[in-house]
């Protein structure tokens, strides 16, 4: 139980550290919000192999997260952190904190007798990766709009979303389960991971281009997640 606290401590400390540093770039760079936000966006996405390593039991493991539901609210609320937040920004770090603490409390059992937590980051890192180089590359090249309802996308961007998608699933599923940080996940084959990749990365494509005003940041790992389990219960 100590380790875990100790993991709370270095989480709070991460968090704090991203934050600054998307604040910095900002204000001592002049680097835009929508690139700071997206660089806190992958670098807290990219704090679950942090849990993964840090926690033993999964109720403390999940509580940063959930802790960030309501602090990404107000900070939303409130425009507190301009790196993160500017007028016309969606509440969509509140979106991301709600998926990960839900698919982590669902599907992380780091003391078994099933751990299916490679699921979860499955989907994690389909929006950490997939939704922010879209996002990015649809900004920057995106020439060919396409609209679905309220959603206004570019073929570029959701190309960029489904080859990230598919790489990042593909190399979650194939590393980490039977890993130190996943010692009770079962393993793929590779034509499994990647089938499933692919699978599951149009789907989440699909997701994001749908998804209006930061919702993407809730539907596309709810959707990539449950994608994987369905492939995988196939096979």
């Amino acid at each position: 139980m100590t380790n875990d606290f100790i993991g709370l401590a270095i989480s709070y400390v991460y968090a704090t550290g991203l934050l600054v540093i998307g604040e910095g770039l900002r204000r001592l760079f002049g680097v835009k919000p929508d690139l700071t936000r997206k660089v806190i966006h992958i670098g807290a996405g990219m704090w679950v192999f942090g849990v993964l390593l840090l926690f033993k039991h999964w109720e403390i493991g999940i509580i940063p997260f959930a802790t960030f539901i309501g602090l990404n609210y107000l900070f939303y609320r409130y425009r507190v952190i301009g790196a993160m937040d500017t007028q016309d920004s969606s509440p969509g770090t509140v979106y991301f904190a709600i998926s990960v603490t839900l698919l982590f409390g669902l599907l992380w059992r780091p003391d078994g007798p099933v751990d299916n937590v490679a699921i979860a980051v499955s989907g994690i890192m389909a929006m950490t990766w997939g939704d922010a180089l879209a996002a990015l590359i649809g900004r920057r090249f995106g020439q060919h709009k396409y609209q679905v309802g309220n959603s206004v996308r570019s073929w570029e961007g959701s190309a960029a979303m489904f080859v990230a998608s598919t790489v990042v699933i593909f190399l979650v599923l194939l590393l980490l389960p039977g890993s130190s940080l996943n010692p009770l996940g079962t393993p793929l084959s590779l034509e499994s991971a990647l089938l499933t990749a692919v699978v599951t990365a149009t789907f989440a494509t699909l997701a994001e281009a749908v998804s209006p005003h930061g919702t993407d940041n809730l539907s596309v790992p709810l959707v990539a997640a449950g994608v994987v389990w369905i492939v995988i219960q196939a096979f």
